[in-house]
């Protein structure tokens, strides 16, 4: 101190990761951030800047030891009321309970301003608490466990789901806690254990494979917490940069190995600006998918949207589709609720946005490298619907409605019949999930390996109305219908439900409208005897 650049911030936080004894200072390290954020995005630190002498100099604020220390001082104030005593005595408990951590969370929860800011950007650090009073939910968990590490607990740490975040604490770390609320409102289960969301089976929960932070993993989360923005469109450059610093800081240091995200948010920057002698942003992204895949058993979605989000922008469309059947893989291994908001909204913008323009692309003109002659892109697309499809399952709440199926329809009609024909689809059993650790917990019944069939009498009948997917090299069974199989035995078996369902929707662009979808089943529209519309 006084810090002056971002390089003098860089320094300081590689000071503290290198500490011995307690690890970095977690409360000393968001004040700093938070002064430097709140500076230049919002204006938000000229209050302290007259009052403790935080100035602005070269679009950078010079932070003197005195404006964090008046701040410090501040929380540990707040938190002496816990214990009843003053912050910082030994006589305590060795390790956090329950309702030592639900105390930490009260003091915290009940000094907020209750107002609609919640999801305003650049309240996620204690100075926005010490200063102004207000924290987004992350920023909530995020000061209990730096309260808790002030008051001496070294076993209290973030659980950090793509989504939320709460904690876990205990001499084995298999306690939890909610500390936070999440969603719409200020509706929350703080004190409550975790458990009931893992076993919903949630995405929220990730079904019990969050990133459970060590002390030096939270420094990670704190970075990435910080929001360079100004505006909707617009993001202040010497936070951007400071963040890509510090980042790489951290991942120079191994702090980032086992947080997929972190290796995905620091693709994304040098994606924007590329550092001299780094890996490049394609090759963070693989190694976020490989984080995910080592450490989480493959349960961590938006390490492959990141990837397939990349590949479209660099109109790598083949890519692009295998990243999504891959994040299509890992969404059927939960049952969807409402609490699962955000990567709703992500997968429908994949579905509905993107997709669609890339079919827009492509069938713009006539290539024989197109992805519309590729039949492995046909399968991943088929994938990824699956993949969304079987999340639904089992889920009180539909979430398959007319605005999926339209651009779905679409989408298929614009690949060619000898290009469907080449895909055959295999549902693999619970048991090769299983091995593939890609497995559906506890809720998915086991289905047969199949194939169908259509004859070329009957696609002539249908004047070359193409609506099947066929294994290509099969002779006409006479039957007219689908002969499925497994291990060379006769025993017909169906398409999963759902896909079934939708298929058999496709509408008049793919289907004749004298085919009638009895033989498929149950569809979407309930009566297996109606024609869809």
């Amino acid at each position: 101190f006084p810090l002056r650049s971002s390089q003098d911030v860089v320094d300081l936080f590689r000071h503290q990761l290198e500490r011995n004894s307690d690890g970095p200072d977690l409360t000393l390290l968001s004040i700093v951030t938070g002064i430097i954020e709140n500076t230049l995005t919002r204006g938000r630190g000229a209050d302290v800047g007259t009052a403790q002498g935080v100035e602005e100099l070269s679009n950078f604020p010079v932070i003197p030891i005195e404006a964090v220390e008046v701040l410090y001082k501040k929380f540990r104030t707040i938190l002496a009321t816990v214990e009843g005593k003053s912050a910082g005595r030994s006589a305590r408990r060795e390790f956090a309970t329950r309702e030592l951590i639900k105390k930490v969370s009260d003091v915290i929860w009940n000094s907020l301003i209750r107002s609609s800011y919640k999801d305003r950007a650049h309240l996620q650090s204690l100075y926005s608490y010490l200063a102004h009073n207000k924290l987004d939910c992350f920023g909530v968990a995020f000061a209990v466990v730096a309260g808790c590490q002030i008051l001496g607990y070294s076993d209290v740490h973030l659980a950090i789901s793509e989504d939320h975040a709460w904690v876990v604490f205990g001499r084995t770390q298999d306690e939890t806690i909610e500390v936070t609320w999440h969603g719409k409102g200020f509706e929350d289960k703080r004190g409550q254990p975790v458990s009931a969301g893992v076993e919903s089976q949630s995405w929220l929960y990730l079904c019990g494979h969050p990133v459970i932070c060590t002390r030096h993993m939270e420094v990670v989360a704190l970075v990435l917490a910080i929001n360079p923005s100004l505006s909707i469109t617009s993001a202040c450059l010497e936070v951007t940069e400071l963040q890509q610093q510090l980042l790489w800081l951290l991942y120079d240091m191994g702090h980032m190995e086992k947080y997929p995200m972190g290796l995905g948010s620091l693709g994304e920057l040098e994606e924007m600006c590329q550092t001299d002698k780094r890996p490049a942003s394609e090759e963070l992204y693989e190694e976020s998918v490989q984080s995910a895949r080592t450490y989480y058993k493959n349960y961590h979605v938006y390490p492959y949207t990141y990837q397939g989000g990349y590949y479209y922008r660099k109109n790598l469309y083949k890519n692009a589709f295998a990243a999504w059947a891959n994040a299509g893989d890992v969404i059927r291994l939960y049952i969807y609720s409402r609490d699962d908001e955000e990567i709703y909204k992500e997968l429908l913008d994949i579905a509905n946005e993107q997709i669609p323009l890339i079919m827009k692309t492509e069938s713009s003109g006539h290539s024989a490298h197109s992805i519309l002659r590729d039949p492995q892109c046909f399968a991943n697309l088929l994938r990824f619907y699956d993949g969304i499809c079987q999340w639904e399952e089992g889920s009180l709440t539909p979430i398959l409605h007319i605005g999926w199926a339209k651009p779905l329809v679409n989408t298929i009609s614009k690949f060619d019949y000898d290009i469907r024909s080449q895909v055959t689809i295999n549902c693999a059993s619970d048991e090769e999930d299983l091995l593939s650790s890609i497995a559906i917990v506890n809720r998915k019944e086991a289905t047969k390996h199949h194939m169908f069939e259509e004859s070329l009498e009957e696609k002539r009948r249908r004047d070359g109305m193409n609506n099947n997917l066929i294994t290509p090299g099969k002779e006409d069974k006479g039957d007219g219908g689908k002969n499925c199989k497994e291990n060379g035995s006769e025993d017909v078996a169906k398409l999963p439900p759902t896909l079934e369902a939708l298929t058999a929707a496709c509408g008049e662009k793919i289907l004749n409208p004298d085919f009638s979808p009895s033989r498929w089943g149950s569809t979407v529209y309930g009566d297996p005897t109606n024609t869809p519309k």
